[in-house]
């Protein structure tokens, strides 16, 4: 369709997440870096685009793109996750979340903060935006994934101090997706610039364990649903199956699906493979958690 090959423009471009300077200090300074093929870094001021819908259902779903915590993916995942759902009546917002490895007081912390305080801006616009504050789901892709599922599984956790009153809303998602997504940051399964991003070359198991999702799974994380392809050379296939062991230990609905092929990376879904059917199981699914009617 031709829709689908035209860049949704924001309504609203780059809403900052914070008052003055974000939690803990430090950072880069100037504007965003791109590497020529729309992925971002040197991320300054962390912020929000929010993609409206011709006719919005109510339902919105924080976007948060991979890149190994190094930079992150917007034209290859954000964007068109984006496009995707404002096709179908969601409001996107699209998240450009600080990066640990760059010099942020925080550490692995600031990315955490920042899905945390997104989640809490939306909330508190949803009224003006007649968005409905019990239907917001979260998406993420690779290590946006692993930020989505901290987000769902710490929702409770108090990564910084309330600073406004914004603070005062819930930062857990209603829902979370995570396709082909980091997990786990331990090992065998650490061999990933998600985890050097995060706590460098040799974290001691303590690190190794507090920055894993699947180690913070309680029953009150929201429903999840998966998808991996077998061959992801990056992120190893093991990462959606103790995502989703996790989940069903402690009583949270999930739903995983396994791709026969597909690689990393192929967001959206790639036509003629495998990786292109995802989208439809997934519609589905957010339509069974009232997302989508």
């Amino acid at each position: 369709m031709m829709s689908t090959r035209v860049r949704a423009a924001p309504s609203d471009t780059g809403i900052p997440l914070w008052p003055g300077l974000p939690p803990g200090g430090g950072g880069p300074s100037g504007p965003f870096e791109s590497d020529g093929k729309g992925a971002v870094s040197n991320i300054a001021v962390p912020s929000l685009e929010v993609f409206s819908p011709a006719q919005a259902n109510g339902a919105s779903i924080l976007i948060a793109a991979g890149g190994g915590y190094k930079r992150i993916e917007m034209e290859k995942e954000a964007y068109p996750a984006a496009r995707w759902l404002t096709n179908r009546g969601i409001t996107a917002f699209v998240l450009t979340y600080r990066l640990p490895r760059e010099g942020w007081n925080d550490g692995p912390l600031a990315p955490l903060q920042d899905a945390q305080r997104a989640l809490r801006i939306i909330r508190t616009q949803a009224e003006r935006r007649r968005l409905d504050p019990s239907r917001i789901g979260a998406l993420g892709f690779s290590a946006g994934g692993h930020l989505i599922g901290l987000a769902a599984a710490r929702s409770a956790f108090a990564s910084y101090q309330p600073i406004d009153t914004i603070d005062r809303q819930s930062a857990r998602p209603d829902l979370a997706t995570l396709i082909y997504p980091v997990i786990t940051l331990e090992p065998p399964y650490d061999h990933t610039s998600a985890r050097r991003s995060m706590i460098g070359s040799h974290p001691d198991a303590e690190a190794s364990a507090e920055w894993s999702v699947e180690t913070h799974v309680r029953s009150g994380c929201p429903p999840v649903f998966l998808v991996q392809a077998e061959d992801d050379p990056i992120s190893d296939p093991a990462n959606t199956l103790i995502m989703a062991d996790a989940c069903r230990k402690a009583g949270v609905p999930v739903e995983l699906h396994r791709l026969p092929s597909g690689g990393h990376g192929f967001g959206m879904g790639k036509p003629g493979t495998p990786s292109a059917a995802w989208p439809d199981w997934w519609k589905q699914w957010l339509r069974a958690n009232r997302l989508l009617s």
